[in-house]
């Protein structure tokens, strides 16, 4: 199930060469209505009944073109709004020439978005589609379940994009043209400075990865660290890690769900884990994160966060991430996490930056690397959608940074008690 999941289109690949019907002219000339109030750029269409002009040529973001295959996709977007246009891209039912610029020019005119979204003709899916995200809760059986439907899908897979260390969240570039290896290592270095990590503390680690995190504290920093993951996979792969690099006396490596954690800690780091814990549950994650703390410790997040203004509607809907790439999981907002924290925990925030526009680069590195060499995904069932997929995926999120509507921030909370150094500048 795992290598359908970000891959499983409802139009299944096919295309088309039957005329419109009635039905699919009548929903185009829907969606065309609205898509004529685009005013940040201009998309020319054409598909089977001509060529189009829509939106405001003169938009900063130029026009895109976009070349639609088979007519069942109005259909798909009447239906299920840019859920279904994704969909409908995973299965090649249309094309453009610049996918990144063509989402960011409706994360930018945002208002267009939402009306095609709120059709009438929608509702019944995005009742559905809220449904079914509520049933992908992040219980302790229900967190195992949505981690492997993504984290456990291949090493092979992950290891064509990722970097060497195979770190899988944003990297922090120090200067243009730095590699991507070493933007990665510069940004686990940065996390450990995050908390002032000395040699002999008592790091605690939620959310394992492959371990590179873990490696960097423990070789580079000289602590102790303990690590927790729910990924059979990457527990697997991260103990492997460990004893090649002589670090296993050093960390100790745990198969555990967070809310199951006992024993105090100096510091605690949590690399974008925090999206995969829930809404329901980020009260939960905070208390946990907080009480694994001594008086005077530190926990510092890498967290992909929302705007402010944004995370109310994005709770409510269900995009292409949630139904197809991490089910189960949401983007907080920075007052969000800060609210919870003051409510339900005696962790103070005291430093705070947002990175996010290297996360689009990091992205443009692994959507490069993922075009590149597609070798591992087009040997999987459903090989070709399963490369667009990922090229959706990646094109999505680096859209939505390079427009700001998300971002990544490094944050840092203390529990009252013992003073400790301030954070980094």
């Amino acid at each position: 199930m795992s290598t359908i999941l970000i891959a499983r289109s409802r139009a299944q690949g096919a295309t088309s060469a039957a005329p419109p019907t009635f039905l699919q002219r009548t929903l185009r000339r829907g969606v065309l209505q609205r898509l004529r109030a685009l005013r940040s750029g201009a998309l020319r269409l054409r598909d089977a009944l001509g060529e189009e002009l829509l939106g405001n040529p003169d938009g900063p973001l130029g026009v895109i073109e976009l070349e639609v295959h088979d007519p069942g996709f109005w259909s798909s977007v009447a239906a299920r709004g840019s859920l279904g246009a994704g969909e409908a891209f995973v299965a090649g039912v249309w094309q453009t020439s610049d996918l990144v610029a063509m989402l960011r020019l409706f994360v930018r005119d945002r208002e267009v978005l939402t009306d095609v979204d709120s059709s009438l003709w929608s509702l019944p899916q995005q009742w559905f589609l809220r449904v079914h995200h509520w049933l992908r809760d992040n219980s302790r059986h229900g967190s195992k379940k949505n981690i492997a439907d993504h984290y456990d899908l291949g090493d092979d897979l992950f290891a064509k994009f990722l970097d060497p260390s195979m770190t899988y969240s944003s990297a922090w570039f120090e200067h243009a043209g730095q590699s991507l290896a070493d933007a990665q290592q510069a940004k686990l270095r940065r996390l450990c400075q995050l908390v002032d990590l000395q040699a002999g503390d008592r790091l605690l680690e939620i959310g394992t990865g492959w371990g590179s995190l873990a490696l960097c504290a423990a070789g580079e920093f000289g602590a102790n660290v303990t690590t927790t993951t729910i990924s059979q996979n990457q527990h697997a792969r991260a103990a492997e890690r460990f004893r090649a690099a002589g670090l296993a006396d050093r960390i100790d490596l745990r198969m555990q769900d967070y809310r199951d954690l006992t024993g105090t800690y100096d510091k605690l780091l949590s690399c974008e884990m925090i999206e995969a814990v829930g809404a329901k549950w980020l009260p939960t994650y905070l208390r946990t994160c907080a009480s694994r703390l001594r008086p005077g410790g530190v926990l510092g997040l890498q967290a992909i966060t929302i705007a402010d203004q944004h995370y109310d509607e994005a709770l409510r809907y269900v995009d292409y991430i949630k139904r197809h790439v991490f089910p189960g999981s949401f983007i907080p907002s920075v007052t969000a996490i800060v609210d919870a924290a003051t409510k339900h925990t005696d962790l103070r925030l005291v430093h705070m930056q947002d990175f996010g526009q290297h996360y689009a680069t990091t992205l443009q590195h692994w959507r490069r690397a993922l075009l590149a060499d597609s070798g591992p995904f087009l040997s999987k069932p459903g090989g070709e959608q399963l490369v667009r997929a990922w090229d959706f995926y990646f094109s999505y999120c680096e859209a939505g940074f390079r427009e700001r509507h998300i971002g990544v921030c490094h944050l840092r909370f203390e529990r009252p008690g013992v003073p400790s150094a301030a954070g980094p500048s």
